[in-house]
């Protein structure tokens, strides 16, 4: 039984810490909200199987990381260039229809991923798009061109 509990006693406060971080998707996590949710199993599993015959050490550990989360946040939300240190800034990829290399080079991006990213806005041809910006969180933004509207589709017999 003594497990069980240490598994509701772990499990709630991992719940209380994750809910004051914010409602964030796991897709829109910081790098060190990340880090945290790879880090609290480290943290507090000794505690679940009975390595560590302390609970307090877990709570504790897990209490000090997720405050730390929440202090670096705070911290980057009132100070623009802690922000732009930890999370990165944004990364011009194409502009005005035309791949700029250097950059998708540094950012390790391939011509695919920016094709596949404009077919889901439904563009066809690189000379559609204004922009395609790489955000510091990792996705595309294709910004199309104001003078190139959307191509017709053409038919499909599963448009029928």
């Amino acid at each position: 039984m003594d497990t069980v509990i240490r598994v509701v006693v772990v499990y709630l406060l991992v719940m209380a810490c994750m809910r004051m971080m914010g409602k964030r998707e796991f897709g829109q996590l910081s790098p060190a909200e990340l880090v945290t949710l790879l880090i609290i199993p480290e943290i507090v599993s000794p505690a679940l199987v009975r390595d560590d015959p302390s609970l307090t050490n877990a709570l504790v550990g897990a209490t000090t990381l997720f405050s730390l989360v929440f202090l670096v946040s705070l911290a980057m939300h009132h100070i623009k260039p802690l922000e732009r240190a930890i999370s990165g800034e944004p990364t011009l990829l194409v502009r005005r229809g035309r791949f700029l290399v250097g950059n998708m080079n540094r950012e390790r991006i391939s011509p695919d991923e920016i094709y596949s990213e404009m077919h889901k806005v439904g563009l066809h041809r690189i000379d559609q798009v204004q922009w395609v910006v790489l955000e510091p969180d990792g996705k595309l933004a294709v910004i199309p061109r104001p003078d190139h509207a959307e191509l017709p589709r053409a038919e499909s017999p599963l448009d029928e």
